[in-house]
Order: C-alpha cells, then structure tokens, then sequence
C-alpha cells in the first residue's frame, strides 16, 4: 500500500487500466495514509468510507479512473459536500453545496475520487493555511512551517502522499505559493483555460485560475487535457491548444529566449540568499540545455502603482464574497461570523465607490499590456516562486486591534506570483531546488498568454535534467 501512494496519479490510473490494482485499493491506501499523516491536519472534510464504497462501484472510464484526489473547501462545489471556505459563518451553519460546479464535475468525469475537502485559509486571503475555523495546516516537509495557500490543505495532502495531485486555486499564486513550499509542481493555468463556471463567470475580475497541485509534470498537463476547455457561456476563453498538453512533455522545446532574475521587484523584499542561489542555478541548467538564457525581466514588474490598483480591487472582492455567503446562508454575515482581517478588509471595500473600483480595475489592465509586451521579444521568464523559505505557522494572525497583519506579511510572499494573476499569463513552480536545512525551493517559468504548450514542455525538460520524483519530507 505505501509503494501505491509514492506513485504520480498517471502511474497509479494505468495500474488500475492493466488490472493490477484496483480503483479500491488505491482508495483504501490513500485512506491509510490520511489517517495515518491526520496531525497534518489537511483533510478537514474526509470522506473516506463513501470514497472507498464508490471506488467499489461503476466509475467513469476517464483517463485517472480510480485515483484518489482532494477538493479544496474554498473553490470546489461539489454536491453533498461541505462548503465552507475557511469561515465560521459557513462552518456554523454546517453549509453544504447543493450542486457540482463544472470542474468539480469534470475531475468526477475524469475518474478522480474524491476522498475529502483540503483546509484553506479564510476566503483565501492570505498565503499561508491556518484558518481561525479549522485550525493550522503543517508543512509535511517542518511541521512548525507553512504549506502555503491558499492551497494549502492540498499541497500538504499531496506531499504527504495521501493523494497524488489535489485541487486547487490561484488569486495571487494560491497554487504556486503551496507548490514551491512543499515541493510540488503548480501550474496556474492562463485566464479562460479551466471554466469557473456555471455560477461564475470570472473570479476577482479574471485573476483567478484553477487546476492542481501534482508531483509530475506530466500529471499537470494530464489533468489540464480532462478539464480544460470553456462552459457556456463563458465570458472568455482561451484558444484550444494545437495537440494535447501530455504531448508536450518529452517534447523538444528548441533554443528559447528566457530571461531570469532572482530579485522580488518589491524594493522593500530582500530574496533570501539560500533562493536566490537556486535561480541562478536553474539559469545555468536552462543554459545547458541549449537556451539563450540572460539576466532580465519586464520592467514594469516594478511599477508601484499596481499595488495600488490590486488593494481597492481586493477591498471590493472580499465585501462581494461576503456578501455572496449572507445569499447562501439567507442572512448576512456579521463581523463575529468572520476573522478580523477578513473583516477589515471587506469594510476596506464597503467604502470604495464603484467609480473608484472600475479605475482600479482599468489600471490593473494597463499594468498588465505593460508587462506581457516583453513577451514580443522573450519566450519565458524564471524567477523565485516566493522569496523566502516557507514561513513559520502563526505569522499571518489577525487580531482585533492589528487585523491587517496577515494582509502585510503576504506581500512579500506574493511579489513574484501575483503579476502573472493580473496579467492573465500561465506560470508553472517547479521543485527544483532545496535549502541547505532540505526545505523546497519552487522556482517559477512564465509563458506568453496562452502557452501552456511552452511551459510544459520546458518544465518536463527540467523535471528530467533535476528530476524530484525521489525526494519525500520527513512526514
């Protein structure tokens, strides 16, 4: 059963093809070891023996028929599920979503069983895992540090090995932040690749992207061949790729333009030396491989003003979301129903007019024309995922008279992964690099708008140079 949970979910689904395992078996290995790695306090919402039973019965032929995954209790509406984004006011009413949204229902159709909900900071606001409601979760690498967010509960789940890949989201590197921290691979998909729909047509004005945390880079781009692709009615989408992602892993990249930098363009972040080491070391293998690799990177990553503009739009999606759970819950949420930097934030917003929001909104999308044009002459952009080890738990803690405190720790953290939200571009962390105490190190590719395709292929090239697939943490 342990030689089971140490393999990536494209290895475990053809064992389950071949008839050697059976999609109940993997079931129960993985249930083994939740229970057994349950002080990691990533599964807050188990369904084990329900997991186990449907494993037993008729389950959609997909291309990951019988491998257990976990949902992230932020952004995954599954029905009959609870659903309560990291709030005392959805937890106290014991919510529980009525319905599948389209991509909870296209991990279902791609033969995925859910075992659980993963633990996530309070409406993903901050880039750390340990929600009054729920409790810290702990990094399985040093259990006295983060996992990340607000993918956290998932990235813990899947580095543990209680499941191969976990769903998961990004506003500001919610995917990538985790991956880099538990040594994961994270791709953040570009805008309109992964529906958020039928409900949603754009999360937080389109910074908001969804798919996984894995161990494989060909995992990844398994799973974003499943799930990609529009719902009706979409807003926007982005075009079909030319052939599937699993395609582009193993596939030749040829000599491409990538430019680097190890240095945050927050001026007040200082990289810590231990990740900055590791960027140029990814620089150098890049150059190895036979890319033209130099010291850049868009300029307008810089620019302050973007700050600006993202702090009243994030004010204003807050209040929205609050909002939107009073609608769920049938009455409004209260300040007792929520943490004091949730609720410093979402009154932040209240007073936002909607002129001053749509300016905001404008200048987000100025930012972002200014930064993808260095795309017209580079093909990808490394840098740092975060520029720091993973913190210790309990840096984030809001409290009444302070309660903006996990609002200022977090930029530091986001400097590097929260550009490419607002740009729209897709950006993979890859764990390429280690500390000298063996905490992971995520080091970020950027692409162009829509290339996936590139990413993929430059990641699995790396994954193959440095592979990672050996590496365990302690728990």
């Amino acid at each position: 059963m342990a030689d089971l949970t140490d393999l990536d979910a494209t290895a475990q689904a053809d064992l389950v093809r071949s008839g050697e395992v059976s999609p109940s078996e993997l079931v129960r290995a993985a249930v083994e070891r939740a229970e057994a790695t349950s002080d990691l306090n990533a599964i807050i919402h188990p369904r084990y023996q329900e997991a186990i039973d449907e494993a037993g019965g008729d389950l959609p032929d997909g291309p990951f028929r019988g491998v257990p995954f976990v949902l992230k209790d932020l952004d995954g509406m599954a029905a009959g599920l609870p659903l309560h984004m990291g709030t005392k006011a959805l937890r106290d009413a014991g919510y529980v979503a009525p319905s599948d949204d389209t991509l909870a229902a296209r991990f279902r159709a791609a033969g995925l069983v859910v075992i659980g909900k993963t633990n996530t900071p309070e409406l993903g606001l901050v880039p750390s895992t340990e929600p009054e409601s729920y409790g810290p979760t702990r990094n399985p690498w040093d259990t006295t540090r983060t996992p990340g967010g607000s993918s956290g509960g998932s990235a813990a789940a899947v580095a543990a090995g209680v499941v191969p890949m976990g769903h998961a989201g990004d506003g500001g590197g919610s995917i990538r932040i985790p991956a880099a921290f538990c040594g994961l691979v994270g791709l953040k998909p570009g805008r309109g690749r992964v529906t958020l729909g039928p409900d949603v047509g754009e999360s937080w004005a389109g910074l908001v992207s969804r798919l996984a945390v894995t161990r494989s880079v060909r995992d990844t781009a398994a799973l974003l061949d499943a799930v990609a692709g529009p719902d009706v009615g979409d807003p926007y989408w982005a075009p079909p790729p030319a052939r599937p992602f699993r395609d582009e892993v193993g596939a030749d990249p040829g000599s491409l333009r990538i430019g680097w930098t190890s240095q945050s363009p927050d001026e007040a972040t200082t990289t810590d030396p231990e990740v900055a080491a590791a960027t140029e070391a990814v620089a150098r293998q890049l150059a190895e491989l036979g890319h033209k690799v130099e010291e850049a990177s868009p300029p307008a990553l810089a620019d302050p003003a973007a700050s600006d503009h993202f702090l009243t739009c994030f004010g204003v999606w807050t209040a929205r979301d609050l909002d939107q759970i009073g609608d769920l819950l049938g009455t409004p949420v209260t300040e007792d129903g929520v943490e004091p930097g949730t609720w410093a934030v979402a009154e932040m917003g209240r007073s936002i007019t909607g002129a001053q929001y749509l300016a905001g909104v404008e200048g987000l999308h100025t930012h972002a024309r200014r930064i993808v044009r260095w795309w017209d002459e580079w093909d990808l952009l490394l840098t740092p995922t975060v520029p720091e080890l993973p913190p210790t738990l309990g840096q984030f803690a809001a409290t009444p008279d302070n309660p903006l405190v996990g609002l200022i720790r977090s930029a530091s953290i986001v400097s590097l992964t929260a550009p490419f939200n607002i740009t729209g571009q897709p950006a993979i962390s890859l764990p390429l690099g280690r500390s000298a105490d063996g905490l992971p190190i995520g080091q970020q590719l950027v692409a162009a708008p829509a290339r996936e395709d590139v990413l993929l292929r430059v990641a699995a090239q790396l994954e193959e140079a440095h592979p990672w697939a050996e590496r365990r943490p302690p728990v």
